[in-house]
């Protein structure tokens, strides 16, 4: 028989009411502060996918042995900001209200607070890990308060001090740097101290966020603020893997994929790798 063809990352095909982990995407990029594109990243990684193969040699695991449900893109407004968040925080919701894991595939980086939202209110001692380029602490980015370079003092306005834990920032003004000395953990330039802080947090509940901005441009030219002095792929593989293995990850997400500016192709498949191994570290 006939079947609808409906395209969904490799092997994340199982139906939901088995899935242990459920994939959506957030085709949302109006906030973006330099070059657009990340709208395209959650379809680019759907579809790039394929060139994958399921199994994993790093972790000797493989994506036909799990049950992962991909919900595909959500249809959001382009206009509103704050009506795109809230049909994020909706699908996060349900997919948390259904007992299972959300994993949001951006997009700019503001989608993370529509997740994050319905995260907290399950779980509103959460801790955030945040991979990232940039601080991400602006209280507003040309009076906007809802833009990709707040979303991390978005967060903070609902967990407060101490909660959020910064890796790889080696970018921002000086007063995101100044204010956020008193406010969230940055840890400036790479990932060290990465399983010190696990061991530190330990089995509270967490938010993972990936800007995938966090690698050097050299392997990552694909994203709409490149920022030189990244880290390498096996680096954040690596990371990446320590803490959804490690850490008690109630939801996550990987964003700023933004494929217009990496014609080889290069970006998106660095993308779905990092986003296959996530998936297999999560699984339990």
């Amino acid at each position: 028989m006939l079947k609808p063809n409906i395209e969904t990352y490799l092997c994340c095909d199982a139906p939901y009411e088995e899935a242990q982990i459920v994939l959506f995407g957030a085709p949302f990029d109006s906030t973006t502060s330099y070059r657009p594109g990340t709208r395209f990243g959650s379809r680019a990684i759907r579809s790039e996918s394929y060139g994958l193969e399921s199994y994993s040699p790093y972790q000797d695991k493989d994506l036909l042995d799990y049950s992962i449900f991909d919900s595909g893109d959500l249809e959001l407004s382009f206009g509103k900001p704050e009506d795109a968040l809230a049909d994020i925080e909706e699908r996060a919701a349900t997919i948390l209200a259904d007992g299972k894991l959300p994993f949001l595939l951006g997009g700019e980086h503001l989608v993370t607070l529509g997740a994050f939202r319905a995260v907290h209110a399950k779980y509103p001692d959460v801790q955030i890990i945040h991979f990232d380029a940039h601080a991400d602490l602006r209280d507003d980015y040309l009076g906007a308060k809802f833009s990709h370079a707040c979303v991390l003092r978005r967060c903070w306005e609902l967990v407060g001090d101490g909660r959020i834990h910064q890796f790889g920032i080696r970018s921002g003004d000086r007063e995101e740097f100044r204010w956020g000395k008193g406010h969230v953990n940055t840890h400036k330039f790479d990932l060290k101290g990465l399983e010190e802080k696990l061991a530190e947090i330990g089995d509270k509940s967490v938010y993972f966020t990936l800007d995938l901005d966090v690698l050097d441009p050299s392997v990552f030219p694909g994203t709409g603020t490149p920022e030189p002095g990244g880290v390498d792929f096996n680096t954040l593989r690596e990371a990446v893997t320590l803490v959804c293995s490690k850490a008690n990850i109630v939801g996550c997400d990987v964003n700023e994929l933004s494929p217009p500016y990496d014609q080889s192709g290069a970006s998106t498949a660095v993308a779905c790798k990092i986003v296959r191994e996530m998936m297999l570290a999560l699984t339990r």
